[in-house]
């Protein structure tokens, strides 16, 4: 198919193209869309058929649930069982925002949309982009990360474009997504609730409003968890991850920029291209092919947002092998910490 792109302003959205966008996800197309965490792959969140072609365009294994976003609060009765009071003081705090919810779903829900699960996953987007079109499609939109399953989550129309082009209906195009890693995702249908994804709202910001609020193991997992079933997205498939492999250093920082030194001229010796993930505090102490800051380790915001997208560049360099510097695992670092977990397969070293 041919994809078509809306270039629209993403503080004020061009309404004729939203209606554009939204009368493909009236028909059950799949519209690709900025949201103020990563792109989101959009399709009509009650239209099973939507949905399962959601997941054939981006090869998303089918027990791999995805969120269903909302424009607002009120829309969310209708697809739970009952929303509890924990969820009204979630919502109320940090709606709209990076922030999805796990419920006990509804029957209004198709059983492909919540993965067969007995939950389903929801968030209201701060975006005005995404909320436009939400509004104007009148239904929910179940909406994954718009790239294809496994690679680096897209922040950019571009990005989505290079995974999908050919594969979905329309590309929104609203600039560069502001966080630049998935929304946290908290399970409330279980006593006491979970943090199942790090994301775009910092577990200390959660724990303020729910101090019973715990972290699933596999949030800070050093290895490969075995799971029965996926509640969330980003728990069980492999995730995040470019094309050459990664090895995630972790310590402490002196340790880890020699540690990374010596593994740099180590594959180089043996002939590989080798590219360095560091940070602005560190990336002139490598000789590597290639060097991509993520950004100041005092502004871990600006590493998360560019996470994605450096692992993607440096990917297009072609390099052999990735060297990864870790990031403190506070606020946003917890997310990325997270994520480069996944993107390396769990290959950490510890520099000692």
């Amino acid at each position: 198919m041919k994809t078509l792109v809306l270039k629209v302003t993403p503080s004020n959205p061009e309404a004729t193209k939203i209606q554009v966008a939204a009368e493909i996800i009236k028909k059950g197309g799949l519209v690709a869309f900025p949201t103020e965490t990563v792109y989101g792959l959009g399709a009509d969140a009650l239209n099973a058929a939507a949905v399962l072609a959601l997941f054939e365009a981006k090869r998303r294994p089918l027990d791999n649930p995805p969120i269903l976003h909302v424009a607002d609060k009120t829309e969310v009765a209708p697809l739970v069982k009952a929303v509890p009071k924990k969820a009204e003081l979630l919502m109320e705090k940090f709606w709209p925002g990076p922030l999805t919810i796990i419920f006990k779903h509804s029957a209004k829900v198709p059983s492909v949309t919540t993965a067969g699960l007995d939950t389903v996953a929801v968030r209201m987007p701060k975006h005005p982009v995404a909320l436009a079109l939400i509004k104007a499609s009148t239904q929910p939109i179940a909406a994954p990360s718009a790239n294809l399953a496994g690679k680096p989550s897209p922040t950019t129309a571009e990005h989505v474009y290079d995974d999908l082009n050919g594969r979905i209906n329309a590309i929104i195009d609203g600039g560069r997504a502001d966080i630049g890693v998935e929304s946290t995702v908290v399970d409330l249908s279980l006593d006491p609730p979970i943090l199942l994804r790090p994301g775009g709202t910092p577990f200390e910001a959660l724990e303020a409003v729910l101090p019973e609020l715990i972290l699933h193991p596999f949030v800070q997992a050093e290895k490969e968890l075995s799971l029965e079933k996926t509640p969330s997205p980003g728990m069980r498939h492999k995730h995040y991850a470019p094309k050459a492999p990664v090895i995630l250093v972790e310590g402490n920082l002196l340790d880890v920029v020699a540690k990374i030194k010596e593994l740099t001229e180590v594959y180089r010796a043996k002939g590989k291209k080798v590219g360095v993930l560091s940070t602005d505090e560190t990336k002139n102490s490598y000789q590597a092919d290639t060097v991509k800051s993520l950004g100041n380790r005092s502004n871990l915001a600006s590493i998360a947002q560019n996470l994605f997208c450096q692992l993607r560049d440096i990917d297009a360099e072609n390099v052999d092998v990735i060297i990864a510097e870790s990031v403190p695992s506070e606020g946003l670092g917890l997310a990325v910490m997270n994520r480069l977990r996944k993107a390396s397969g769990y290959q950490i070293i510890k520099a000692v």
